[in-house]
């Protein structure tokens, strides 16, 4: 949000306003006598206003912007998407008065910044600026949680990218720290349309023929992964990928961009037309990182409270699956006004919300309140568009329900004639977990990382379903 003129200039002063009033200039005890406290505390003052006064002049682009101390020492670097707006929230009074920000506001004496040309520029160069100079503030605003990293594997044949907060002490290649884990994991998701690495653990050997049988996750379908699982990409071509997304971490975009140019007009002459296009296109949303929206748009939100991997391997254990589940969907219904039925699709992939996976679905089929049909539509639409694209069917598919809505969206599996996948209902009551030939719930302790997994699943399909009710609701307002 911008900070008008008139808000920065009241702000302004409140800096020497805020001061003890006997600490204001004239006021000491033997009127006009003054002190080296007077002094130094009218100097900080006006230093401070004289820095809020410059952000003033700040660009509204991305950006980051460096606070310095009395002796010109960087002390707090951030980035922004906006530096005038995002630089001039540290002179209004609030800052002052907020714990985590009170002590960093007294020591500024001055400000400047750097611009970029995105929002996730801005992220990269950030984590550069304090990896390189290391100011105080940075490390003691944290909040005792461990900064994370974006970590690029190096000993393997087609490397891998994940965020980490625990990143390993060799073969790999560290970018960060970053302050922000939600922008990093909102950059990845940016990143990964671009140079379409992978993000799984797999282990994969380039001379294993197995590999060829491999069926791809849904991140190879949307076009986001060249899938070396499948061996759809050589060796070579896929470090190549990989090295163009070092040289861009390390801050040479242009050079990146170059390259691409010339790999694409050498693919173009020797008759390679989808190479080429596939770079033509990489190298558009490489030019394009501006108007990426967002970060925050596309996060993938850390589980606090449920360890992903742990997660995993217990629905395998649980639900007696030959291998840990990679992708699971979750939907739900919501109701506008009790006439409008609405419904969404979450996605998860490795434990982790895929926001460019959710979906949803004004119900077309059902009047009036149905839950069950309404599920029935819901399954029957998703996978037949999943059949008709050949695309792979979910691991796991979980809907909010009980076995009424469980015995809904198999019977609409059944009417499609495919095979379906592990599908699965979570009642909300007693987080009982019903399963299709099961008469007597399958009973998972209310503290197993599995059952998390699936409430975290099911809360965020809600809370998406109730996010697309109220704007369908906000919409009829406005009309109205």
């Amino acid at each position: 949000m911008n900070a008008s003129n008139d808000e920065m200039s009241s702000d302004d002063s409140a800096a020497a306003a805020d001061l003890p009033s006997d600490k204001q200039p004239g006021c000491s005890p033997n009127e006009g006598e003054t002190t080296p406290a007077d002094t130094d505390e009218a100097a900080a003052a006006r230093d401070r206003s004289l820095a809020a006064a410059k952000v003033r002049r700040f660009p509204q682009t991305p950006g980051v912007y460096l606070m310095k101390d009395a002796a010109g020492r960087v002390i707090y670097v951030g980035k922004a998407k906006n530096l005038r707006s995002r630089a001039g929230s540290y002179f209004l009074k609030a800052a002052a008065e907020e714990r985590r920000t009170a002590d960093l506001v007294r020591e500024i004496r001055d400000i400047d910044y750097l611009e970029a040309d995105s929002e996730v520029d801005a992220l990269l160069m950030e984590s550069r600026l304090i990896k390189d100079v290391q100011p105080r503030y940075n490390t003691e605003l944290k909040d005792d949680k461990t900064f994370p990293y974006l970590q690029i594997t190096t000993r393997e044949d087609f490397p891998r990218v994940e965020v980490t907060r625990e990143p390993r002490r060799k073969n790999a290649k560290l970018y960060g720290p970053f302050t922000s884990a939600g922008s990093l994991r909102g950059a990845m998701v940016v990143l990964q349309r671009i140079f379409k690495f992978r993000t799984c653990t797999l282990d994969i050997e380039a001379d294993d023929a197995k590999w060829q049988w491999y069926r791809p996750c849904l991140l190879a379908s949307i076009n986001q992964c060249t899938a070396p699982c499948n061996l759809r990409i050589s060796k070579e071509d896929y470090r190549r990928d990989i090295l163009r997304l070092r040289t861009f971490l390390d801050g040479n975009k242009q050079r990146v961009i170059d390259e691409m140019r010339h790999d694409m007009l050498q693919a173009s002459e020797r008759l390679e037309f989808e190479k080429a296009a596939r770079l033509r296109d990489e190298i558009k949303l490489l030019e394009t990182l501006d108007q990426r929206g967002d970060l925050e748009e596309h996060v993938q939100p850390e589980v606090f409270t449920v360890d992903p991997k742990k997660g995993l391997a217990g629905l395998k254990s649980v639900l007696k699956l030959e291998k840990p589940p990679r992708v699971i969907e979750g939907v739900d219904i919501a109701h506008l006004g009790g006439t409008e039925t609405v419904a969404s699709l979450v996605q998860f992939i490795d434990g982790l919300p895929f926001k460019p996976g959710y979906k949803r679905y004004r119900i077309q089929t059902v009047d009036g309140i149905d839950d069950f049909k309404s599920i029935a539509e819901v399954v029957s639409r998703r996978f037949a568009r999943l059949a008709r694209e050949a695309a792979p069917f979910p691991d796991i598919f979980l809907i909010d329900g009980g076995k009424g809505q469980l015995s809904a969206a198999m019977a609409a599996l059944a009417d499609l004639g495919v095979e379906p996948p592990c599908v699965i209902s979570l009642a909300k009551r007693e987080e009982e977990v019903f399963l299709p030939g099961r008469s007597e719930p399958l009973r998972i302790s209310r503290d197993a990382y599995s059952l998390r997994l699936l409430e975290y699943v099911r809360d965020e399909a809600h809370r998406f379903a109730q996010h697309y009710h109220h704007l369908l609701r906000r919409k009829r307002t406005l009309e109205g």
